[in-house]
């Protein structure tokens, strides 16, 4: 099964490790039509631009009715997509929503009240953060199901998919109780991909509480690693006392620098981390995870972690991770890091150490800017998608071929991003989120050609 989680082996490997070999923004790397999958066609629809053969269709979109009689919410963000059987898949979906966005949301979800939300509002009525789930029936192209997954959680921006099909689903946002809401806000909840209906929102408070961006699960030891969308982030690790159960505790650690306390892997003002080159790390352990302070990356930092700018998107490959840095650099375009875990011969997880290294950094607005979620196609190649606001120009889907050439997949004509990009289990379709609106699209066509 393609996913966040893992790839094909042989071809993939080698996609990246050539990549690591060039820095974007480089003589040598260039914005070209002549490799992936060709110049983009421009869409008469206006939403879209694709390469030739490549087609997209809208399978669901905001302010539709849901077949649990919700309508579709706003702020489309991370989503995984699970194998349900017979032809089937589960898409689950994140809606980044605050409780000040609840103005703007469907009138249904504006009168919600339920029992399994995490919080609601001082008239009972749920906070608008947290998942929806679409059945997609794989030979027929239509959605079967849609429903809330997830309700009453503050700004549900990514996530990730789990080895035993679940989606972990991750607040950025520290909120607390205010007199307008009554819980506090910044956990990781968990949505079986087989659920048919509203699950309850327990919070995973031993995951920690603080920004989250999104997760990835290495499927050999169930170790949880974690982005923190912060200026200031860390890069955290959950060591679970029990594979797959994440409810029954374990522990929070933070990557470090061995013999390099509280590096700065930013290059903002110097370059510190040299493109390409390799560091030892090992992780601390943080104590008191729930932090009702809001000071994990302080406390982390007093212990010697590693600075970074802004981690979001997480992509777990063969035997090691990828993450983007979406203002990493010296021109604050964004950095991908790659973490390459040890052999485990320790005698607990919790001591496992690793390798990181700086993967790209990029140095050219046109060929890369803001990278958030990341994934994979079926050939191997790279697929980012680009989350800037900082100029009216529009966001892509960037790919990276083996060689380390960046090509343009896919341009939005909107000021809004693409997000939670994840492919079927037989990789023959592309599911990606159009942000705001939210529009979930599905793209088909010849992966195969790609030069």
């Amino acid at each position: 099964m393609l996913s966040r989680r893992q790839f094909t082996k042989g071809a993939c490997s080698l996609a990246f490790a050539g990549l690591s070999l060039s820095a974007l923004g480089k003589n040598t790397v260039s914005l070209s039509s002549s490799i992936g999958y060709g110049p983009l066609k421009a869409d008469p629809k206006g939403l879209l631009d694709l390469p030739n053969h490549f087609s997209y269709s809208i399978i669901s979109s905001f302010n539709h009715k849901m077949s649990d009689g919700l309508h579709v919410p706003n702020r489309a963000d991370g989503m995984g997509c699970f194998d349900l059987g017979n032809n089937k898949v589960a898409l689950v979906r994140n809606h980044e929503l605050r409780p000040k966005d609840m103005t703007t949301q469907p009138e249904s979800l504006k009168q919600f009240m339920s029992e399994k939300a995490y919080d609601s509002f001082s008239d009972n009525v749920a906070l608008p953060g947290g998942t929806s789930t679409l059945v997609y029936d794989m030979t027929s192209k239509q959605v079967t199901e849609e429903f809330m997954s997830l309700i009453g959680t503050v700004r549900n921006c990514s996530g990730g998919v789990t080895p035993w099909n679940t989606w972990l689903s991750c607040e950025e946002s520290v909120d607390v109780p205010n007199g307008e809401i009554k819980q506090a806000h910044g956990y990781v909840f968990e949505v079986p991909a087989a659920a048919a209906r509203l699950v309850d929102a327990k919070p995973i408070k031993a995951m920690g509480r603080f920004n989250h961006e999104a997760a990835a699960v290495d499927p050999k030891t169930g170790i949880v690693y974690m982005t923190e969308d912060r200026d200031d982030s860390l890069f955290y690790r959950y060591v679970p006392n029990e594979y797959g159960n994440l409810q029954a505790g374990g522990i929070l650690q933070a990557l470090v620098i061995k013999d390099q306390p509280e590096f700065d892997s930013r290059n903002w003002h110097k370059t510190s981390f040299a493109l390409n080159q390799w560091l030892d790390a090992k992780w601390v352990t943080l104590d008191n995870p729930e932090s009702p302070n809001d000071d994990l990356r302080q406390r982390g930092r007093a212990k010697g972690a590693t600075l970074f700018a802004r981690g979001e998107g997480v992509h777990w490959a063969n035997d090691e991770l990828y993450f983007c840095c979406t203002s990493g650099g010296n021109k604050r375009l964004g950095q991908i890091m790659r973490y390459s875990p040890s052999s485990i011969t320790e005698s607990t997880l919790a001591q496992q150490t690793g390798k990181l290294q700086l993967f790209l950094e990029s140095t050219d607005e046109s060929l890369y800017n803001f990278g958030d979620n990341l994934t994979v196609t079926p050939q191997g190649h790279l697929l980012v998608c680009e989350d800037q606001y900082t100029k009216v120009v529009d966001n892509h889907l960037r790919g990276v071929t083996n060689e380390g050439k960046v090509y343009s997949f896919a341009r939005l004509h909107a000021q809004t991003e693409l997000a939670g990009a994840c492919f079927s289990p037989d990789g023959s379709t592309l599911f990606v989120n159009v942000y705001s609106p939210t529009k979930t699209l599905a793209i088909t066509g010849p992966w195969e050609t790609v030069v």
